[in-house]
């Protein structure tokens, strides 16, 4: 007998991962699109002596986003253990094993 998830949990799941996805994408993109659209009035700032535009086109969109991976991570495994989902089992599963509880 194959264990499952009940409908209510999975969709439960599922809209939480998302919509973290959702705020990880504005996040990105406000720090990538957003500065451009935003120069003129942020280019009074200066970080390492750069433009605060210049700095996250150049650097600080690369940061973030090797920051929000991280992130993702971490509360992705958050939301796993919160929902009872056991990445050792979808591991199996998504080999085609099956298993039996």
């Amino acid at each position: 007998m194959k264990k499952r998830i009940d409908k209510k949990t999975a969709d439960a799941y599922f809209r939480e991962r998302t919509r973290n996805i959702i705020i990880y994408l504005c996040i990105g993109f406000l720090c990538s699109f957003g500065v451009v659209l935003f120069a003129e009035p942020l280019s009074g700032l200066s970080i390492n002596g750069f433009p605060f535009h210049y700095f996250m086109g150049a650097q600080g969109a690369v940061l973030i986003f090797i920051i929000l991976l991280f992130v993702n991570a971490k509360v992705s495994d958050a939301v796993d253990r919160k929902y009872g989902i056991d990445e050792a089992v979808n591991e199996q599963l998504s080999s085609g094993k099956t298993l039996d509880h």
